[in-house]
């Protein structure tokens, strides 16, 4: 799950980035609205969380042009307005879900996890196959009923693994699905947690190398 916050107010959204990666989410951070229309038009994301008060576009002009060039990126709007007239408005720009500041964070997790499986590539919220289960509401990961205790990022590649249902997924696919617009694509932390990802499922293998051409999950024939 890729998501783009974008608020003005640094701390928040760094604060909020944070929260959201330890949700095996990979995270983008921009503080004004030219540079969240800029990620938006160069990224897919499944989610951004645009404030409508930014400096250069606000959130609502991203929101806009964002829905008239038909991407397919959920919009969640954040505003410090609160009536029901401000709700209807940013509703009515397109904006898929609305909340207002100061917000519980565990409804923000709520609100953005239910938007992304509304994506076009709907996220099923529980994912199985082969004896391997993951629940992505309540961040849970499982192996023949023997519970798996995975980190943010390990839980987000075997997600990703998950979706692809058996198909190969390159080392650039997880890279662009699993971790955010600073991972270097020359470093080995794609291979480091897939060897991480897989002494922790145990045997026997489950997560195949097809060599140069990425990894696939499944049992062998």
């Amino acid at each position: 799950m890729r998501i783009l916050m974008a608020d003005d107010e640094r701390t928040l959204a760094d604060t909020v980035a944070d929260g959201l990666r330890q949700f095996a989410m990979a995270v983008d951070v921009v503080y004004d609205g030219a540079d969240a229309l800029e990620r938006i038009n160069t990224h897919r994301y499944d989610v951004a969380i645009l404030d409508r008060d930014m400096p250069r576009l606000t959130g609502d002009e991203v929101c806009v042009q964002v829905v008239e060039k038909g991407i397919d990126t959920r919009l969640l709007l954040l505003t410090a307005a609160a009536g029901i007239r401000d709700r209807v408005e940013g509703l009515g720009l397109g904006a898929d879900d609305y909340l207002t500041k100061p917000f519980a964070f565990a409804e923000l997790v709520a609100r953005v996890q239910a938007l992304a499986r509304r994506s076009v590539a709907p996220l099923k919220p529980v994912l199985e196959q082969d004896g391997v289960l993951l629940d992505t509401v309540r961040h849970f990961a499982a192996r023949d009923g023997l519970t798996l205790n995975l980190t943010p990022k390990e839980f987000a590649v075997l997600r990703v693994l998950l979706r692809a249902g058996g198909q190969v997924v390159s080392a650039e696919d997880l890279l662009e699905q699993a971790w955010d617009e600073h991972a270097d694509p020359f470093t080995n932390s794609v291979r480091v947690t897939i060897m991480t990802l897989r002494k922790k499922l145990g045997e026997p293998a489950v997560i195949h190398t097809v060599p140069r051409v990425g990894y696939r999950l499944g049992t062998l024939a």
